[in-house]
């Protein structure tokens, strides 16, 4: 994460909205995504320490901010979808103090068809060859650019991209071609024609793998995105999370989860194993390898395993971990292709990249500690588990014992994280005030 949150999530909401500033009560028999916008923008008004005025010029940024958030390069919509749209660039205020999602339910239904239209372009485009001997232009001021005007429009504008997206991994591996003849003068580079195709092949891969990810998206996924682009309009370091999310971001902040240890990714329909974190259960059992792939999962109180093939990544992932002690058995495809079950005891992972780690720099014969500091981190469930500041006073007791003479903290690309903790750290230095 590149900037400091002020995390707005659904619980939160519904704590503040309990506070004593506000005795306003919610219709719950109303649609949960009504809820959720008045529930957000009531908390907004009264909480927000710079509450803003929903009016029209209110409602054209969030209007403008949605669009590009779920169509920034304008390769989906057609005009005549945004000339539908636009009879909401001026009602968005009207439609939050309403409570009403219209204009939502109208973008997300054109948006699955569109998505599902130009999944077709893709492969017939990249299926044939590209002359790059052709002298073409692209503009890629995509806020400039207008929407197509029809199908045909914007089918020409996807070969464009996709012509020069596979340009320029054909110039890559066109240089790396130089360069293995330049090195070996017995190395036979491919032709112009094999790289070419292999440029195609990488771009279709690339898209294959998006569409197979956006497929997994749920509505709820894209109404985030609509929420968002109603918070941030009031400052930009003000957000709504989901609960995947907000469960994600604990993870993030804590740098500590219950599960087996191991980074998962979604290729195709496959869940693959992209890491083994060092100290997990996956780490410490051996059994478990980097491109084996997960096929079925079965908790230790079952008797049959559910097949996770072609589930969406987080469904999958939410089956896998789970509580310290409890016990998970994997059926894997093992990289060497054979297929075996591994029984994991789930445990506390920790993982070592979000914490505090110090080093001790010699420089004109001083010594100055050095504590690169990734993130403010805390664990959000249990304030006494360890934090940034518990962790940085430990490593300067340390640096201590080792006599230096001046300390750095890197704070280069700290993602921030809780303010309490910033305090904590700031006390180390400064006695009082």
């Amino acid at each position: 994460m590149k900037r400091n949150y002020k995390v707005f999530l659904l619980g939160l909401l519904l704590a503040v909205a309990s506070c004593s500033f506000t005795t306003k009560e919610f219709d719950a028999n109303s649609d949960k995504d009504e809820v959720l916008i008045e529930l957000i923008s009531y908390v907004l008004s009264k909480g927000h320490y710079d509450p803003k005025n929903i009016n029209d010029e209110f409602s054209g940024n969030v209007y403008k901010s949605y669009l590009t958030g779920i169509d920034a390069r304008k390769r989906y919509f057609l005009k005549e979808d945004i000339e539908e749209f636009e009879q909401y660039e001026d009602q968005m205020d009207d439609q939050i103090n309403a409570h009403k999602i219209d204009f939502f339910n109208l973008t997300y239904n054109k948006l699955q068809q569109r998505l599902e239209e130009t999944k077709d372009y893709y492969p017939e485009i990249l299926a044939k060859p590209f002359n790059f001997d052709e002298e073409e232009e692209i503009d890629t001021d995509y806020d400039k650019i207008d929407y197509a005007s029809s199908k045909a429009e914007l089918k020409e504008r996807w070969r464009k991209q996709l012509k020069f997206t596979t340009l320029s991994t054909y110039y890559d591996l066109k240089s790396e071609e130089e360069a293995k003849a330049e090195e070996d003068e017995t190395y036979k580079p491919k032709s112009d024609a094999e790289l070419e195709k292999e440029a195609r092949e990488t771009t279709k891969s690339s898209l294959d793998e998006f569409y197979d990810l956006n497929e997994d998206l749920e509505r709820k996924d894209w109404f985030s995105i609509y929420v968002n682009s109603i918070v941030e309009e009031f400052d930009p370091h003000t957000f709504y999370f989901a609960p995947r999310d907000k469960e994600r971001f604990d993870i993030q902040m804590s740098g500590s989860l219950e599960g087996i240890g191991a980074r998962l990714q979604k290729k195709m329909d496959n869940i693959k194993v992209v890491e083994i974190i060092s100290g997990g259960p996956a780490w410490r059992s051996e059994e478990l390898e980097v491109g084996d792939l997960i096929q079925k999962v079965k908790q230790e109180d079952e008797k049959e395993p559910v097949n996770i093939i072609g589930m969406p990544i987080d469904d999958a992932v939410d089956l896998i971990k789970g509580p310290k002690g409890t016990k998970v058995t994997l059926t894997v495809k093992k990289v060497d292709g054979t297929v075996e079950d591994i029984t994991l005891e789930r445990d506390i992972v920790e993982i070592e990249e979000t914490y505090a780690k110090s080093a001790m720099v010699n420089k004109n014969d001083r010594n100055y500690g050095l504590i690169n500091l990734p993130r403010f981190y805390f664990d959000m469930e249990d304030a006494k588990n360890r934090t940034a500041a518990s962790d940085i006073k430990k490593e300067i007791i340390e640096l201590k014992k080792e006599k230096m003479d001046g300390l750095v903290i890197d704070l280069r690309n700290n993602g921030g994280g809780s303010l309490a903790t910033v305090i904590d750290i700031a006390g180390l230095f400064i006695e009082e005030g």
